[in-house]
């Protein structure tokens, strides 16, 4: 067999950046240059301590937005490039080793470098802004100490240009990865192991609705933007400039782009997607003369390699653990299935993701969004869009590789098999699209795009299998189906009002069958009498959720029984665990469970007869990202909506601790903001919990109570609204 020799990759052995970007004092050139660029940013604080930053270029808004987001939650902000650049184990020891082996699989310093000094000026001039404004803080406020990064470097915003809480990198499985690097993989093959799921974890993802003018009062178009994330995952801000810069909403913390949000006349919102567009590949690998081989076609080709070098925390100091990294044309290997390894495809283009990230900000309208959505970098998200010109529109993930629709892309594929290659990326015509849909409304709550404007959307059948791979429709597209479908007239105020609708679809779909397997139960049956009261109060309810209701909490903790019961048998079944409740669960296991939440309720609560608001609460006692803190027995207010799980469109995933009886929410609505494309902006928004990380601050809960009731409050988006609304005024570092 012929074989092809390529050159390998040089080895090159990282070196953290907490050491070798450090800097014990900066230098007056440093400090004059970062007090100059401070004198031409001005931070107007209102009352919610939200910051409107101002500055006479883009990038002196980029010095000014990333110095208020460190005053904010600067542990977050380094967190993320902590997490970014793969120096985990720096901050939390050898158990993080795997995870910063994951990222620096992909990020690679010197090749980031490369990419900063081969930008365009103006992006360079961003990426120092971006460096500048969090050392300028770190200077300011020596009493901060950082975990691992004491001077930030321009290049580092590369290694986090996505935006999205659930980036490509992390579909790389952590665990597969150790057994594969931590061991000698030429050991037997691994037995594979299906990784433990809970079904009733708050899914990932968000929802985001547009309606367009000829739907709504004032002939408007609408936006709704509600990420459902890990809380305190985004800082609420506005950043402007003379350059023509002025845009709202949610920024990453860290990043120096508005994720998701709106400038004057246009708004974008972005929901996780189901494109199937990371691939893995099976992967045929022979040893010879002490170098590895991989099959592709008739040839053998070299495996490239790799030394990463992972540096670590330990009690005595500092040390590290070297690897030896494995690439084929496919990507790293991450792990191995049977005899085979396997490598990952996915997109990796920071310096055009970046581009297309701030780009976004400054689109006026329809036509620039889409031009900027041309740069096919937002691989994980569909985007939902609206303008002050009437349009709405919708498009599915930019970045999807064009191949042969004749593989199962949802499994790992036959890495040795030519017709498994890539073939370019389908255009944006290519994917499903959506603009002014004649019904007047489109939305995605990371649900297939097949309904996502009703009788009006996209056909499946005219697009290859791998541009989703979901199955089947979710309870929240069920519920915004029922919301949306024939409804006129809408108003910023309904707009609102539906992403705050009670009803739960899930249960409208399970409860029927658990009354109907009580009406068969014989009167011989203990649980007939048993649950007689619990079967009368659900048979009654009208499936909505609410802080007052005993049905909510009764459906709930069934819900949570029976999927755990069922879960395994409908994925054996390929059916939903709503279908498999209805479907297949027996009176027995429907029954039962009811009788295990009602014990469960007189547990924890006394009865179970306690009424949801009673047990579903939202607390705010620290700024922890891991581990946060719950205590039964200090302040909380009752949260009256539920999982998404269930169907609910506003989300609070919340659950039991080991040291409390009640439930907390640490994911679910983290931000939300309707805006009226109006001749002039309105818009209304609040933030789970407040603006600060700083648990004395005052806006480290100050916006709680709006958070849980729905209540949001008036964005003060132009100047002439801050007015009578600041609480401070200020350069950083003044």
């Amino acid at each position: 067999m012929k074989k092809l020799f390529v050159p390998f990759i040089l080895a090159i052995i990282f070196v953290t950046c907490s050491r070798s970007e450090a800097q014990t004092k900066p230098s007056a050139a440093e400090i004059a240059r970062w007090e100059r660029e401070a004198r031409d940013v001005t931070i107007t604080r209102d009352k919610w301590g939200i910051a409107h930053v101002h500055g006479k270029t883009d990038a002196d808004a980029v010095f000014g937005m990333e110095y208020a987001q460190a005053e904010d939650d600067f542990h977050r902000v380094e967190m993320n490039y902590i997490d970014a650049l793969g120096i985990l184990a720096e901050a939390r020891g050898e158990s993080a080793i795997y995870e910063d082996l994951r990222m620096k699989l992909f990020v690679d310093p010197p090749a980031l470098k490369a990419k900063y000094a081969a930008s365009p000026a103006w992006l360079k001039q961003l990426m120092d802004a971006f460096a500048d404004g969090l050392n300028f803080y770190l200077y300011k406020h020596p009493e901060v100490k950082p975990l691992v990064i004491t001077h930030f470097e321009p290049w580092m915003a590369l290694a986090f240009s996505e935006g999205s809480i659930g980036g490509d990198i992390y579909q790389v499985n952590v665990p597969r990865l150790a057994a594969f690097y931590g061991r000698d993989h030429e050991a037997l093959p691994e037995k594979s192991s299906a990784a433990v799921y809970d079904p009733v974890r708050e899914p990932s993802g968000s929802n985001g609705i547009a309606i367009g003018p000829s739907n709504t009062v004032d002939h408007h178009a609408l936006l709704y933007i509600n990420p459902h994330v890990t809380f305190y995952f985004r800082a609420e801000l506005q950043m402007s400039s003379d350059q023509g810069l002025d845009s709202y909403g949610a920024v990453t913390w860290g990043q120096f782009f508005i994720y998701q949000g709106f400038n004057r006349t246009a708004g974008w919102m972005h929901t996780s997607s189901g494109v199937e567009n990371v691939e893995q590949f099976l992967e045929t690998v022979s040893q010879k003369n002490g170098r590895y081989y991989y099959l592709y076609g008739k040839q053998e080709l070299p495996m490239k390699e790799r030394q990463i070098a992972v540096d670590y925390k330990t009690a005595s100091g500092m040390a590290h653990k070297t690897f030896t990294a494995y690439y084929t044309q496919h990507g790293p290997v991450i792990g191995r299935i049977g005899d085979k390894w396997v490598s990952i495809n996915l997109m990796q283009r920071p310096r055009r993701a970046l581009i297309q990230d701030f780009s976004r900000m400054k689109a006026k309208d329809y036509a620039a969004f889409q031009q900027i959505m041309r740069m096919h970098t937002n691989s994980s998200n569909n985007t939902i869009f609206a303008d002050s010109e009437g349009h709405i529109a919708y498009w599915h993930s930019d970045w999807i590789p064009r191949r042969s629709d004749s593989f199962d892309w949802t499994k790992p594929v036959d890495g040795s098999n030519p017709a498994t290659a890539y073939h370019g990326l389908l255009t944006l015509a290519q994917t499903p699209h959506l603009l002014d849909p004649p019904d007047g409304w489109l939305y995605n709550s990371n649900n297939w795009p097949w309904s996502a404007a009703g009788q009006d959307s996209p056909n499946r059948d005219d697009f290859p299998k791998y541009v989703d791979r979901g199955t089947e429709e979710s309870a929240r597209g069920y519920h915004a189906l029922r919301l949306f479908e024939g409804h006129r007239g809408w108003t910023a105020a309904s707009l609102t009002a539906a992403g705050f609708d009670s009803y739960l679809p899930a249960f409208a779909t399970m409860i029927p069958a658990l009354v109907k397997a009580y009406d068969a139960a014989p009167a011989s049956d203990p649980l007939k009498a048993k649950l007689e009261r619990q079967i009368g109060v659900l048979r009654n309810w009208n499936y909505r959720w609410g802080a007052d209701s005993v049905a909510t909490s009764l459906a709930v903790f069934w819900g949570t029984d029976i999927f755990h019961h069922v879960f395994a048998s409908a994925q054996a079944e390929k059916m939903s665990p709503e279908d498999y409740v209805v479907q297949r669960a027996t009176r027995a296991q429907l029954l039962d469970s009811l009788a295990a939440a009602s014990d469960i309720l007189a547990a924890d609560f006394g009865t179970w007869e306690t009424p949801w608001g009673k047990i579903n609460r939202f607390q705010r006692l620290d700024d922890s990202i891991d581990h946060p803190h719950f205590d039964d027995a200090k302040p909380s207010i009752p949260v009256p909506f539920t999982s998404s799980i269930w169907g609910s469109l506003a989300a609070y995933g919340s659950r039991a601790y080991p040291n409390t009886k009640r439930w907390y929410g640490t994911v679910g609505n983290s931000f939300v903001c309707v805006i009226d494309f109006g001749p002039r902006i309105r818009a209304w928004a609040v933030s789970t919990g407040g603006e600060s990380g700083n648990p004395a601050s005052p806006h480290f809960s100050d916006q709680a109570e709006r958070y849980a009731s729905g209540n949001l409050r008036r964005v003060y988006f132009y100047n002439s609204e801050l007015k009578g609304h600041i609480e401070r005024e200020y350069h950083p570092g003044s």
